[in-house]
């Protein structure tokens, strides 16, 4: 295996998903090393973690969501992306809400698994500026100083772990403050691919991006709910 390559782990209890992700996903140029359950994934991640992990959300024993709560609960935790034969909008927003940084319902085309790999990738690891001695900008608001091109968020000089998306979601707000946003906007934003014209899961992350930054998430200060439109970003925290 090319240490150079961008290592994802698939588990999956179908041994026919498994076969068919690791191999496309090799041919598209990663590392791929896949597992059929809880204590086989465990096993890697105590050898090496990796990138991205495609997590199934209805596996026996240990399911993803277990998995997905355990591993988002320590630190360093690679991002990932949920698989489920379920498709409702209410295992999606479970899914997001245990920390997974995207979803995907089956069946799909693995097309689609690999653009949306690929991004959060991208978002978790953001390209670099050529020039070393460019400046990098910052934002701050209230107490907090976010830095995109550090990817980091700190609050009085104590860094503040964001998932990818809670990343890619506040970079938005920051970068359009004082604004009401759409819900489906923001989710064109986060997301370059068809979706569900219902999907309310924009509503979840806007929640875990709260409970990181606002003192009170259900009186917030600076991620304020337009009603009928979307969420408004305040960086001077009016309340």
């Amino acid at each position: 295996m090319e240490e150079n390559k961008q290592r994802v782990y698939v588990v999956d209890d179908d041994p026919g998903i498994r076969e068919l992700l690791a191999e496309y996903l090799i041919g598209q140029g990663f590392d791929v090393v896949a597992a059929d359950g809880g204590p086989a994934l465990d096993t890697l991640l105590a050898e090496r973690l990796p990138d991205l992990l495609v997590l199934d959300l209805m596996m026996p024993g240990e399911d993803g969501l277990s998995i997905a709560r355990r591993l988002k609960g320590q630190a360093g935790a690679p991002p990932i992306i949920m698989l489920s034969a379920k498709g409702e909008d209410i295992d999606r927003i479970i899914g997001l809400e245990v920390g997974a940084d995207d979803y995907l319902p089956k069946p799909f085309n693995p097309r689609e698994l690999l653009a949306r790999i690929r991004a959060v990738l991208r978002r978790q690891h953001p390209a670099q500026p050529a020039a070393e001695n460019v400046q990098q900008k910052t934002y701050a608001f209230g107490p907090f100083v976010f830095n995109p091109e550090a990817h980091s968020l700190s609050c009085e000089e104590v860094d503040i772990e964001l998932t990818s998306g809670e990343f890619s979601l506040l970079e938005i707000f920051v970068a359009h403050p004082n604004r009401a946003l759409s819900r489906d906007w923001l989710m064109d934003q986060l997301r370059g691919f068809e979706r569900d014209p219902f999907d309310r899961s924009i509503d979840v992350r806007v929640n875990r991006l709260r409970k990181k930054i606002e003192d009170d998430p259900a009186n917030p200060r600076y991620i304020k709910t337009v009603w009928g439109q979307g969420y408004i970003f305040v960086p001077q925290g009016k309340g």
